[in-house]
Protein backbone atom coordinates (compact mmCIF):
# COMPACT_ATOMS: atom_id res chain seq x y z
CA UNK A 1 0.00 0.00 0.00
CA UNK A 2 1.11 3.61 -0.58
CA UNK A 3 1.10 6.25 2.16
CA UNK A 4 -2.22 7.48 0.80
CA UNK A 5 -3.81 4.04 1.19
CA UNK A 6 -3.94 3.14 -2.49
CA UNK A 7 -2.85 -0.33 -3.70
CA UNK A 8 0.73 -0.17 -5.02
CA UNK A 9 1.20 -0.96 -8.70
CA UNK A 10 3.48 -3.81 -9.63
CA UNK A 11 6.35 -2.04 -11.34
CA UNK A 12 7.77 -5.26 -12.67
CA UNK A 13 4.56 -5.81 -14.61
CA UNK A 14 4.08 -2.32 -16.07
CA UNK A 15 7.44 -0.51 -16.32
CA UNK A 16 10.85 -1.35 -17.75
CA UNK A 17 14.04 -0.46 -15.85
CA UNK A 18 14.62 2.44 -18.25
CA UNK A 19 11.16 3.85 -17.53
CA UNK A 20 11.66 3.44 -13.79
CA UNK A 21 15.01 5.26 -13.89
CA UNK A 22 13.47 7.94 -16.07
CA UNK A 23 10.69 8.46 -13.53
CA UNK A 24 13.20 8.86 -10.71
CA UNK A 25 15.24 11.36 -12.73
CA UNK A 26 12.17 13.53 -13.31
CA UNK A 27 11.12 13.69 -9.65
CA UNK A 28 13.02 16.94 -8.83
CA UNK A 29 11.54 18.67 -11.90
CA UNK A 30 8.03 17.44 -11.13
CA UNK A 31 8.32 18.47 -7.50
CA UNK A 32 9.59 21.94 -8.39
CA UNK A 33 6.71 22.36 -10.84
CA UNK A 34 4.13 21.06 -8.36
CA UNK A 35 5.42 23.32 -5.57
CA UNK A 36 5.03 26.30 -7.88
CA UNK A 37 1.45 25.64 -8.95
CA UNK A 38 0.03 24.55 -5.58
CA UNK A 39 0.31 26.55 -2.34
CA UNK A 40 0.72 23.58 0.01
CA UNK A 41 3.95 21.54 0.20
CA UNK A 42 2.15 18.35 1.22
CA UNK A 43 -0.30 18.70 -1.67
CA UNK A 44 2.63 19.19 -4.05
CA UNK A 45 4.32 16.02 -2.81
CA UNK A 46 1.05 14.12 -3.07
CA UNK A 47 0.65 15.29 -6.67
CA UNK A 48 4.14 14.01 -7.52
CA UNK A 49 3.44 10.65 -5.92
CA UNK A 50 0.07 10.39 -7.65
CA UNK A 51 1.71 11.35 -10.94
CA UNK A 52 4.24 8.53 -10.64
CA UNK A 53 1.54 6.07 -9.62
CA UNK A 54 -0.58 7.05 -12.61
CA UNK A 55 2.48 6.80 -14.87
CA UNK A 56 3.27 3.33 -13.58
CA UNK A 57 -0.30 2.21 -14.10
CA UNK A 58 -0.17 3.49 -17.68
CA UNK A 59 3.45 2.68 -18.48
CA UNK A 60 2.39 0.26 -21.22
CA UNK A 61 0.72 3.17 -23.07
CA UNK A 62 3.86 5.32 -23.15
CA UNK A 63 5.34 5.22 -26.65
CA UNK A 64 7.86 8.05 -26.36
CA UNK A 65 6.31 10.31 -29.00
CA UNK A 66 6.15 13.30 -26.62
CA UNK A 67 9.09 12.47 -24.36
CA UNK A 68 8.90 11.18 -20.81
CA UNK A 69 9.12 14.63 -19.17
CA UNK A 70 6.25 16.00 -21.26
CA UNK A 71 4.15 12.91 -20.57
CA UNK A 72 4.72 13.16 -16.82
CA UNK A 73 4.02 16.89 -16.73
CA UNK A 74 0.78 16.26 -18.59
CA UNK A 75 -0.29 13.69 -15.99
CA UNK A 76 0.58 16.07 -13.14
CA UNK A 77 -1.18 18.98 -14.86
CA UNK A 78 -4.38 16.97 -15.26
CA UNK A 79 -4.27 15.82 -11.65
CA UNK A 80 -3.75 19.41 -10.45
CA UNK A 81 -6.58 20.77 -12.59
CA UNK A 82 -8.91 18.04 -11.31
CA UNK A 83 -7.95 18.81 -7.72
CA UNK A 84 -8.52 22.55 -8.08
CA UNK A 85 -11.75 22.02 -9.96
CA UNK A 86 -12.98 19.86 -7.13
CA UNK A 87 -11.91 22.46 -4.58
CA UNK A 88 -13.48 25.31 -6.60
CA UNK A 89 -10.16 27.13 -6.24
CA UNK A 90 -10.74 29.89 -8.73
CA UNK A 91 -13.28 31.64 -10.94
CA UNK A 92 -11.21 31.58 -14.10
CA UNK A 93 -13.69 33.36 -16.36
CA UNK A 94 -13.92 36.34 -14.00
CA UNK A 95 -10.15 36.68 -13.80
CA UNK A 96 -9.87 36.47 -17.59
CA UNK A 97 -12.37 39.30 -18.02
CA UNK A 98 -10.60 41.44 -15.44
CA UNK A 99 -7.14 41.11 -16.97
CA UNK A 100 -8.45 41.75 -20.49
CA UNK A 101 -10.35 44.82 -19.29
CA UNK A 102 -7.29 46.20 -17.52
CA UNK A 103 -4.89 45.70 -20.41
CA UNK A 104 -7.42 47.04 -22.91
CA UNK A 105 -7.47 50.31 -20.94
CA UNK A 106 -4.87 52.65 -22.46
CA UNK A 107 -4.36 54.32 -19.08
CA UNK A 108 -3.46 51.12 -17.25
CA UNK A 109 0.19 50.68 -16.28
CA UNK A 110 2.31 49.55 -13.33
CA UNK A 111 5.40 50.61 -11.42
CA UNK A 112 7.91 48.33 -13.13
CA UNK A 113 10.53 48.76 -10.40
CA UNK A 114 8.05 47.58 -7.78
CA UNK A 115 6.86 44.68 -9.93
CA UNK A 116 10.37 43.44 -10.68
CA UNK A 117 11.55 43.90 -7.10
CA UNK A 118 8.67 41.78 -5.89
CA UNK A 119 9.24 39.18 -8.59
CA UNK A 120 12.85 38.86 -7.47
CA UNK A 121 11.65 38.13 -3.92
CA UNK A 122 10.81 34.43 -3.96
CA UNK A 123 8.04 34.58 -1.36
CA UNK A 124 6.28 37.42 -3.16
CA UNK A 125 6.66 35.77 -6.56
CA UNK A 126 5.19 32.51 -5.30
CA UNK A 127 2.39 34.38 -3.52
CA UNK A 128 1.54 36.15 -6.77
CA UNK A 129 1.68 32.91 -8.74
CA UNK A 130 -0.81 31.11 -6.53
CA UNK A 131 -3.32 33.91 -7.16
CA UNK A 132 -3.43 33.00 -10.85
CA UNK A 133 -5.95 30.40 -12.04
CA UNK A 134 -4.14 27.10 -12.28
CA UNK A 135 -4.25 26.84 -16.10
CA UNK A 136 -2.49 30.19 -16.45
CA UNK A 137 -0.16 29.60 -13.52
CA UNK A 138 0.93 26.29 -15.01
CA UNK A 139 1.48 27.79 -18.46
CA UNK A 140 3.71 30.59 -17.19
CA UNK A 141 5.69 28.24 -14.96
CA UNK A 142 6.21 25.66 -17.71
CA UNK A 143 7.30 28.27 -20.26
CA UNK A 144 9.17 30.93 -18.30
CA UNK A 145 10.52 28.83 -15.41
CA UNK A 146 10.91 25.35 -16.92
CA UNK A 147 11.80 26.42 -20.45
CA UNK A 148 9.20 24.35 -22.32
CA UNK A 149 8.02 25.54 -25.71
CA UNK A 150 4.46 26.67 -26.33
CA UNK A 151 3.98 23.59 -28.51
CA UNK A 152 5.06 21.32 -25.64
CA UNK A 153 2.71 23.15 -23.27
CA UNK A 154 -0.15 22.74 -25.74
CA UNK A 155 0.52 19.00 -25.73
CA UNK A 156 0.72 18.84 -21.92
CA UNK A 157 -2.55 20.74 -21.52
CA UNK A 158 -4.23 19.02 -24.49
CA UNK A 159 -5.11 22.30 -26.22
CA UNK A 160 -4.31 23.91 -29.55
CA UNK A 161 -1.24 26.07 -30.12
CA UNK A 162 -3.25 29.36 -30.33
CA UNK A 163 -4.95 28.56 -27.02
CA UNK A 164 -1.61 27.82 -25.39
CA UNK A 165 -0.20 31.12 -26.64
CA UNK A 166 -3.26 32.93 -25.30
CA UNK A 167 -2.82 31.29 -21.90
CA UNK A 168 0.83 32.37 -21.83
CA UNK A 169 -0.07 35.94 -22.77
CA UNK A 170 -2.87 36.18 -20.22
CA UNK A 171 -0.86 34.40 -17.53
CA UNK A 172 2.03 36.80 -17.89
CA UNK A 173 -0.35 39.74 -17.70
CA UNK A 174 -2.08 38.29 -14.64
CA UNK A 175 1.27 37.75 -12.92
CA UNK A 176 2.38 41.33 -13.50
CA UNK A 177 -1.02 42.52 -12.20
CA UNK A 178 -0.69 40.36 -9.10
CA UNK A 179 2.76 41.79 -8.38
CA UNK A 180 1.86 45.41 -9.10
CA UNK A 181 0.94 48.14 -6.67
CA UNK A 182 -1.71 50.53 -7.88
CA UNK A 183 -2.10 52.15 -11.26
CA UNK A 184 -0.47 55.22 -12.79
CA UNK A 185 -2.39 58.24 -14.01
CA UNK A 186 -3.67 58.49 -17.57
CA UNK A 187 -1.28 60.22 -20.00
CA UNK A 188 -1.85 61.62 -23.45
CA UNK A 189 -1.16 59.18 -26.30
CA UNK A 190 -1.39 61.50 -29.30
CA UNK A 191 0.87 60.39 -32.13
CA UNK A 192 1.89 57.06 -30.59
CA UNK A 193 1.90 54.19 -33.15
CA UNK A 194 -0.69 51.51 -32.35
CA UNK A 195 -3.33 51.71 -29.66
CA UNK A 196 -2.10 50.44 -26.31
CA UNK A 197 -4.19 47.28 -26.48
CA UNK A 198 -2.96 46.56 -30.01
CA UNK A 199 0.63 46.80 -28.79
CA UNK A 200 -0.07 44.90 -25.57
CA UNK A 201 -1.75 42.13 -27.55
CA UNK A 202 1.51 41.69 -29.47
CA UNK A 203 4.00 42.23 -26.68
CA UNK A 204 4.11 38.60 -25.48
CA UNK A 205 5.09 37.45 -28.98
CA UNK A 206 7.53 40.37 -29.13
CA UNK A 207 9.06 39.17 -25.88
CA UNK A 208 9.59 35.72 -27.41
CA UNK A 209 10.95 37.17 -30.70
CA UNK A 210 8.05 35.69 -32.68
CA UNK A 211 6.66 38.84 -34.34
CA UNK A 212 7.03 39.54 -38.07
CA UNK A 213 9.40 42.41 -38.85
CA UNK A 214 6.78 45.12 -39.56
CA UNK A 215 4.81 44.33 -36.39
CA UNK A 216 8.02 44.29 -34.37
CA UNK A 217 8.92 47.76 -35.62
CA UNK A 218 5.46 49.10 -34.71
CA UNK A 219 5.67 47.64 -31.20
CA UNK A 220 9.14 49.11 -30.71
CA UNK A 221 7.96 52.53 -31.91
CA UNK A 222 4.98 52.30 -29.58
CA UNK A 223 7.19 51.41 -26.62
CA UNK A 224 9.49 54.33 -27.41
CA UNK A 225 6.64 56.85 -27.40
CA UNK A 226 3.94 55.48 -25.07
CA UNK A 227 4.01 56.76 -21.48
CA UNK A 228 2.17 53.75 -20.01
CA UNK A 229 3.23 50.61 -21.89
CA UNK A 230 7.03 50.57 -21.26
CA UNK A 231 6.63 49.81 -17.53
CA UNK A 232 4.25 46.97 -18.41
CA UNK A 233 6.77 45.58 -20.87
CA UNK A 234 9.62 46.03 -18.38
CA UNK A 235 7.48 44.20 -15.84
CA UNK A 236 6.97 41.30 -18.25
CA UNK A 237 10.71 41.13 -19.00
CA UNK A 238 11.71 41.30 -15.35
CA UNK A 239 9.12 38.80 -14.17
CA UNK A 240 10.06 36.32 -16.92
CA UNK A 241 13.72 36.60 -15.88
CA UNK A 242 12.78 36.06 -12.24
CA UNK A 243 10.67 33.05 -13.22
CA UNK A 244 13.79 31.53 -14.77
CA UNK A 245 15.45 31.42 -11.36
CA UNK A 246 12.86 28.86 -10.21
CA UNK A 247 14.53 26.30 -12.47
CA UNK A 248 17.56 26.17 -10.16
CA UNK A 249 15.59 26.17 -6.92
CA UNK A 250 14.26 23.31 -4.85
CA UNK A 251 16.40 20.64 -6.48
CA UNK A 252 16.52 18.52 -3.34
CA UNK A 253 13.83 15.90 -2.87
CA UNK A 254 12.76 15.62 0.80
CA UNK A 255 13.63 12.33 2.46
CA UNK A 256 9.99 11.64 3.24
CA UNK A 257 9.01 11.92 -0.43
CA UNK A 258 12.09 9.95 -1.52
CA UNK A 259 11.00 7.11 0.78
CA UNK A 260 7.47 7.17 -0.65
CA UNK A 261 8.81 7.05 -4.19
CA UNK A 262 11.22 4.25 -3.31
CA UNK A 263 8.28 2.28 -1.94
CA UNK A 264 6.26 3.02 -5.08
CA UNK A 265 9.05 1.87 -7.38
CA UNK A 266 10.00 -1.18 -5.34
CA UNK A 267 9.65 -4.53 -7.06
CA UNK A 268 8.81 -6.25 -3.81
Amino acid sequence: MTSTGRPRASVADVATPDVRSGLVAEVPNLLRYARTIVPDTQVAEDLVQDTLLRALQRADTFRGEAGLATWLHRILHNLAVDRFRADREDATANVEREVEAKWHDDSYTVDAAVVVERAETRDELEDALVRLPVIYRATVVLHDAEGLTVAEIAEIQDIGLPAAKQRLRRGRMMLVDALAQGRARRDALHGVPLRCWDARGKVSDYLDDELPGPDRVLVERHLEACPTCPPLYAGLVGVRAAMGTLRDADGVVPASLADRIQELLSDK
